[in-house]
């Protein structure tokens, strides 16, 4: 196996030189970097990363944990961390949790022994207290789609309790009064928040919190169906309805059409998040921005400024949601 010493002696460079170009230093000319890159081609040298993180005492990988693998949500968040990372040489290490306590634990102990330089965790069921012991270790942490207040500068998240306002202000400025809402499970921090913010949009307009026109989903599709039905089947009285995500909003489009409903007419609906099938939905959903691509790369640009000290990052911690208007809300006229 060839050697960094055998690079140097063949490029005609200092064993410094050869350094600097394993790590993209920026003080190599094209020239000298050309000579060293075809060095190693031809003697067929690979970077013992291992050897190289116990030099440096950087092992270039940030460990991810998120909920699920597949969704939506899920793959943009890290699609904008890895491409971050990636952009600036460093690896993603990711492994789930799905939203279960120990698995989450588990997970983060995983991460921990494959010797990360901070850890990027997307954690919905460990407790804000864990997270707050666990930051105290050696490895920084960084929490998205998530605020725990003693680690704030730590936190990138959205103001879900404004994005749950927002998506019944909606349907309440279009004249609609009696409102069923779809919430997520309520062990999340996520769809307390949205829906603290449904019941203060509700308030304003001096209407009462009816749990009747309330469903706990589970934001997958099938959720989204069974919350229709549930409301359908008790023969109750709403013209609009509310969903905590998107997912669970084209569950109650299907049901509602496969039901006889005329979509809006019959029924405006809301969702959340913004995914990429919002917008070819029938009639297209209207529904609220999350901008979870953009607060992965701001976890990742976090980590690069306060982990690896790279210079010249703005970052800032919170997202604001935003309403997105399409054509699944019309006028109530009843």
């Amino acid at each position: 196996m060839a050697t960094i010493y055998q690079v140097s002696d063949l490029a005609g460079v200092s064993l410094a030189t050869v350094s600097r170009v394993l790590n993209k230093n920026a003080r190599v000319s094209d020239k000298t970097r050309d000579k060293v890159l075809a060095a190693m081609e031809e003697l067929g040298y690979r970077p013992n990363s291992i050897a190289q993180s116990l030099a440096s005492n950087r092992s270039n990988s940030v460990g991810i944990l998120v909920s699920e693998l597949d969704g939506p949500i899920y793959g943009q968040m890290m699609a904008g961390i890895e491409s971050e990372l990636r952009t600036a040489g460093k690896h993603a290490i990711i492994t789930t949790g799905y939203s279960e306590e120990e698995k989450e634990k588990d997970g983060i102990e995983f991460l921990l022994s494959r010797n990360c330089d901070a850890l990027i965790l997307h954690a919905e069921a460990v407790s804000d207290e864990y997270l707050i012991e666990l930051s105290k270790g050696k490895v920084p942490i960084y929490l998205v789609s998530r605020y725990v207040k003693e680690l704030k500068d730590n936190c990138i998240s959205i103001d879900n309790r404004l994005g749950g306002y927002l998506a019944t202000k909606i349907v309440l400025d279009q004249g609609h009064k009696d409102i069923a809402y779809i919430s997520g499970r309520l062990n999340k921090p996520d769809t307390t928040n949205r829906l603290i913010g449904h019941k203060k949009a509700l308030a304003e307009e001096n209407i009462e919190f009816d749990e009747q026109l309330s469903f706990v989903g589970d934001y997958s599709e099938t959720g989204g169906m069974a919350g229709l039905k549930y409301f359908i089947d008790n023969k109750l009285n709403f013209s609009a309805l509310v969903c905590a995500n998107d997912e669970m909003a084209s569950g109650a489009m299907k049901y509602a059409r496969e039901h006889g409903f005329n979509l809006p007419e019959d029924l405006s609906i809301v969702g959340f998040d913004n995914v990429s099938f919002a917008n070819y939905l029938y009639p297209k959903l209207t529904t609220i921005d999350n901008p979870t691509n953009e607060m992965g790369k701001m976890a990742a640009k976090l980590v690069l400024k306060t982990v690896y000290k790279q210079k010249n990052i703005k970052t800032h911690n919170i997202f604001e949601p935003k309403v997105i208007m399409r054509k699944s809300v019309i006028i109530h006229k009843g």
